[in-house]
């Protein structure tokens, strides 16, 4: 089954927790502190894979996690890095975070990797906080959370040809007998759902690859027929073939190559400014020369005539369409011109706010905020110090008098993530 977009969710490795230890060996006074630091969490990447054609492993929604590092150990032992989880996917995935859409790459290469989730950080142990003021700190980093994404997947097929048009004008049986592809070849519309790729060969050395796609209907960039879920497959080709139908359909050959060329412009990604020819298919039935005529008449543009029956004009097709290639530079997916310029130009971001306070009700309140609550769970509060070092931060940051200012009253309860307090002026 031919699968082309997914959406799967990958959570990366927490950091492993520092470890609180003191060393303690006879004849060796006074050993101090030796907790060693957690290990790094597991990261996940994606991974171009030429040997897969197809999302259809991910045609659920699937979950990859990553395991946790582990926690460090007394004697400065660290704690162990966990395995990095690799995933493989179809050479020619996108890929976008679900939230925003917002492009994270494109594996267009065998090979090719991608970070989508970065493991945390292991937590130092007490051993890094020693100090000439503090010889016997109590105190220890958690490890640093991991990230939680949900991703979205989509094919986009590595083709350098892309044969579009109408329904049954021919595309299938074109690919057919120009490589060795076997689509399936029926005489009613949309007998192609999926996109079928074929090595064209011209001749020794001399070869590209084509895409045949679902028949095009007017509409398919709103998602009518089975254009806009396919139409993505076009964006990689750097040529692009338009078929019209000159047997005895009785449709008019200009106006559906006129509405093909507007659903190209409409669907965006420049597919309307890149390279194509003609090719009028069918020239063997009946009647065909003469609406070959009426159609040149129209279109004013030169038409390359075929019969896929007599193998009429496919040499002559093939020849233009590799000399095209040669002059016909890759497409990008995606506008580069930050990286066209020779000098960057960077702006800072607008600083994100440390924490953000909401009222649950009369006597409850939580404060939020990513920062404030990746510095609570890096945080050891199961010792005094590290209780100090957490309150001290919220003091900093003057966390009690923005509770004040929102009307908080002693005995309110104060909510961080999962920690709860009491609030007092």
């Amino acid at each position: 089954m031919f699968i082309d977009r997914a959406i799967i969710e990958v959570r990366s490795g927490k950091g492993g927790d520092g470890a609180i230890s003191f060393r303690r060996e006879k004849f060796v006074a006074k050993g101090g502190p030796d907790g060693g630091n957690g290990g790094r969490g597991a990261s996940i990447y994606l991974r171009a894979n030429k040997t897969i054609n197809t999302l259809f492993n991910f045609r659920h929604s699937k979950t990859f996690i990553g395991q946790d590092g582990g926690k460090g150990e007394g004697s400065n032992c660290y704690g162990k890095y966990a395995p990095d989880i690799i995933v493989d996917v179809p050479i020619g995935t996108v890929v976008y975070l679900e939230d925003g859409h917002d492009f994270l790459g494109d594996l267009n290469e065998d090979g090719k990797t991608l970070l989508v989730a970065k493991g945390g950080r292991g937590g130092k142990g007490n051993s890094c906080f020693k100090s000439s003021t503090n010889r016997v700190p109590k105190i220890a980093e958690n490890g640093e959370p991991g990230e939680k994404k949900r991703l979205i997947l989509e094919l986009k097929l590595l083709a350098d040809v892309g044969l579009v048009g109408f329904p049954s004008v021919g595309k299938s049986t074109f690919l057919s007998v120009v490589s060795s592809a076997k689509p399936e070849i029926a005489d009613y519309p949309f007998t192609t759902i999926v996109p079928n790729l074929g090595v064209v060969n011209v001749e020794k050395g001399k070869s590209f690859v084509m895409a045949d796609l679902p028949g095009l209907i007017e509409g398919a960039h709103l998602g009518k027929g089975l254009g806009l879920q396919f139409l993505r497959h076009i964006e990689r080709c750097r040529v692009i073939i338009h078929i019209v139908d000159m047997g005895e359909s009785g449709r008019d050959p200009a106006e559906e190559y006129k509405i093909i060329k507007q659903e190209l412009e409409s669907y965006g990604f420049g597919l309307s400014k890149r390279p194509y020819i003609i090719v009028a298919s069918k020239m063997d039935e009946e009647g065909a020369e003469e609406r070959l005529k009426v159609f040149e008449k129209k279109v004013k543009e030169k038409v390359y005539p075929i019969s896929a029956l007599t193998d009429e004009g496919i040499k002559e097709v093939l020849y233009k369409v590799y000399d095209i290639l040669q002059e016909t530079p890759i497409f990008p997916l995606f506008d580069a011109k930050e990286e066209e310029l020779e000098h960057k130009f960077y702006e800072l971001p607008d600083e994100e706010k440390e924490f953000e306070i909401v009222r649950i009700n009369a006597h409850t309140w939580q404060i939020t905020g990513d920062k404030i609550t990746k510095f609570y769970k890096m945080t050891n509060i199961s010792t005094d110090e590290g209780m100090m070092i957490l309150l001290t931060k919220l003091r900093k940051l003057r966390v009690d008098d923005a509770l004040e200012a929102l009307g908080a009253q002693d005995g309110d309860t104060v909510i961080l993530d999962d920690f709860a307090f009491d609030f007092v002026r």
